[in-house]
């Protein structure tokens, strides 16, 4: 774990304070921008989350932890990749999609973007569970 709690943001003495981030929104940004990459299935959890999700809650930062250093910011991500897509051409684009989310919202580039693919989610799962929905 990391030693720091929170991500004090230096921006200058314009007087009007101080700006602190938390690694749970980091985590939340990060895990939006990695699932809505088009072949990106969904994002790994404990049991924990999932049982959250079932109570109707969704839980943005589910499969992103955030390790905040004296280096800079350390992003890992661990998601579900879709049958038949290419795993690294898709792993760059959650890359460059969290890279881009974390700088556009909070002037922060990270460090390190470590994508871990968990698993593949084929078709035929997602049919069956859709089957199993509708009875």
């Amino acid at each position: 774990m990391s030693e720091f709690s929170v991500l004090e943001m230096d921006q200058g003495n314009n007087g009007h304070g101080k700006i602190e981030i938390a690694p749970e929104v980091i985590e939340v940004i990060a895990g939006i921008a990695a699932s809505e990459v088009e072949g990106v299935s969904g994002m790994r959890g404990n049991f924990a989350t999932g049982v959250v999700e079932r109570l109707g809650k969704k839980n943005h930062g589910k499969g992103v932890k955030v390790e905040l250093t004296e280096t800079g910011i350390k992003v890992d991500v661990y998601c579900l990749m879709k049958f038949g897509m290419s795993i690294p051409a898709v792993a760059g684009k959650v890359q460059d999609n969290i890279r881009q989310a974390l700088l556009n919202m909070t002037a922060l580039d990270a460090e390190e973007v470590n994508i871990h693919v968990v698993g593949i989610q084929f078709e035929t799962l997602k049919n069956e569970q859709e089957i199993d929905s509708e009875l």
